[in-house]
């Protein structure tokens, strides 16, 4: 093996090292994998009692508000870490919101806990919360319906000159926006035009950087799409092939006076200064 490659793969086995050790660290008494789960998703549950107690199973259980969605007892390794997954679905997981894990262990009062956010199928297909977008021509407003986990929704604006929506977050921890988005209002097509052809896929950014997204209902009057983020996140971009005209009729209007204003202003100012003194 040349010594590059020795070097590169021992680089690559620090980082691993590294990024486990602080894994651990980060991880002590109890934690989850991820801080939002969608419904059907498989939740991870990991961490470290500080003694090891023989036969004596770790008890975990999760609730929503004063409700115990979920109950288990898990065994402990040797060296005092554990591992545990379930299914988020069920009777129990009906509800939207903060789900607290509690872990018991050995004497009473032993106890740790940690939390996550979770969103219902319904919630994910039919978004209740509604966000009033202004017109850029100034005529009116439109609704864009939606739905966060993880933040909260400060602004969203069209922004005609990427033929798209700009939404600004507060990203508390990870979590995930859905947006319902009118065709009238956003679009993405294939036909040359922007507004005709089949769908297309629409360009995400997330503070400039393009991300993926899940797109889980098409209807003939909107699209739903859902966009995962990560703890401060900021700003949000969807390009389409068509957004919202960014200008009316008056508007043209005054823009075409404006226009003839300042190409007579300019021919003016050319003729006197050609004209001879």
């Amino acid at each position: 093996m040349k010594t590059s490659h020795v070097l590169i793969f021992s680089v690559f086995v620090l980082c691993v090292l590294s990024h486990s050790l602080a894994s651990a660290e980060e991880c002590k008494q109890v934690c989850v994998a991820k801080s939002f789960y969608k419904q059907g998703d498989a939740v991870i549950v990991s961490g470290k009692v500080d003694a090891v107690l023989q036969n004596t199973p770790l008890l975990i259980q999760v609730f929503h508000e004063t409700n115990r969605a979920h109950i288990a007892q898990v065994d402990v390794a040797q060296d005092g870490t554990f591992t545990y997954s379930f299914i988020a679905d069920g009777p129990y997981f009906t509800k939207d919101g903060k789900y607290i894990v509690k872990t018991a262990y050995g004497v009473a009062g032993n106890t740790y806990e940690t939390s996550f956010d979770f969103q219902t199928k319904k919630t994910g297909e039919n978004p209740q919360q509604i966000y009033e977008v202004r017109k850029p021509d100034q005529t009116g407003t439109f609704d864009i319906p939606y739905a966060i986990n993880g933040g909260s929704v400060k602004n969203i604006v069209v922004e005609p000159s990427i033929l798209g929506l700009i939404t600004t977050i507060q990203a508390d921890q990870d979590g995930s926006l859905t947006l319902d988005l009118g065709r009238e209002w956003i679009d993405a097509k294939t036909g040359s035009d922007g507004k005709s052809g089949d769908d297309d896929r629409f360009i995400v950014f997330i503070d400039g950087t393009e991300v993926q997204y899940q797109e889980s209902t098409t209807k003939p009057e909107s699209r739903l799409i859902t966009i995962n983020f990560q703890e401060g996140n900021s700003e949000i971009e969807v390009v389409g092939t068509y957004v919202v005209p960014e200008f009316g009729t008056v508007v043209i209007f005054v823009l075409a006076l404006a226009t003839i204003s300042t190409t007579i202003l300019v021919r003016k100012n050319s003729l006197l200064k050609l004209k001879p003194q």
